[in-house]
């Protein structure tokens, strides 16, 4: 018996790099009824090629500055076909051919309204990051025992649920935060899926981990419905850079990589700066908003 039709929304800029092996990997996978949806935010290394050759049921083109990550998922959700859309960023290969299958069974279940799968870091990330990825990915990862995580880079979402409301538009970061909370708020459930892996990491400058940073503390700042004091100074910057170092520096330690750690607790400060000043940013928009 044929598998059921799954749609794969893929986003790309500037990374043919990847998209030589994540493109074949795709092909490759034990689930051959598939439509793929390329969104590409105006590539010039050779991205465009590449997906055209791949020949996707879909290839749309926009510019970098018409860039914002809700209206394009939302726009790929439209275009899917199928029930169970898998979302794949371009710079994500998939490890094995049975990357896709897991995803796509977990979403038959009409209680589950979105899943993600697991990612591990390229040969070349750095230590913080790493760290970070076996935190939120890794066999015991603490990011089941935080009060939410998700992330879009592999995953999936049932159509039904995001017909019922997609993502906010007005979010340019965290914006699969924000949407899968509200899927739990309306009893759905959101699953990690650790059989389905990717490849997939990024070494950010203290600067772009400032940004990052900031965008998704703002976003959820314009998103808060609790007590906003208990994003402080203290607690926010001193006490969550404290944490952090202590789980690089164990993680170091472990992996024999101590010699990074000094680059570790540069990227943290960036880090916790950057994510007060973004909640009390989004805060503020909020209340401007608000009647």
């Amino acid at each position: 018996m044929s598998d059921p039709l799954i749609s794969i929304v893929m986003r790309s800029f500037n990374e043919a790099w990847a998209l030589k092996e994540t493109l074949p990997a795709l092909v490759a996978q034990n689930w051959q009824n598939l439509e793929l949806i390329v969104i590409d935010s105006g590539s010039t290394d050779g991205s465009q090629e590449l997906i055209r050759a791949a020949k996707p049921a879909h290839f749309i083109q926009i510019t970098p500055q018409e860039y914002n990550p809700s209206r394009v998922m939302n726009h790929g959700m439209r275009l899917a076909s199928a029930e169970r859309v898998i979302f794949l960023n371009a710079d994500a290969t998939p490890q094995n051919n049975h990357w896709l299958r897991p995803l796509a069974e977990t979403l038959d279940d009409s209680s589950v309204a979105a899943c993600f799968g697991r990612q591990i870091p390229r040969p070349d990330c750095q230590a913080v990051f790493a760290c970070d990825y076996d935190r939120c990915f890794g066999p015991e990862r603490e990011s089941a025992h935080w009060d939410h995580f998700f992330s879009m880079v592999s995953s999936g979402l049932r159509k039904d649920v995001w017909q019922q409301r997609g993502f906010r538009e007005d979010l340019q970061y965290a914006e699969d935060d924000e949407y899968t909370r509200w899927c739990r708020a309306q009893g759905y459930k959101v699953s990690y899926v650790q059989e389905s892996v990717v490849m997939h990491s990024h070494n950010y400058t203290p600067q772009q981990s400032w940004k990052r940073s900031f965008g998704d503390a703002r976003a959820i700042g314009k998103a808060w419905s609790h007590r906003p004091g208990v994003f402080n100074w203290p607690q926010t910057v001193f006490l969550g850079w404290l944490n952090d170092v202590r789980h690089d520096l164990r993680w170091c330690i472990t992996h024999g990589r101590l010699r990074e750690i000094a680059h570790a607790m540069c990227i943290r400060w960036q880090q916790r700066r950057g994510k007060l000043a973004g909640f009390h940013q989004g805060w503020r928009e909020q209340q401007e908003v608000s009647p």
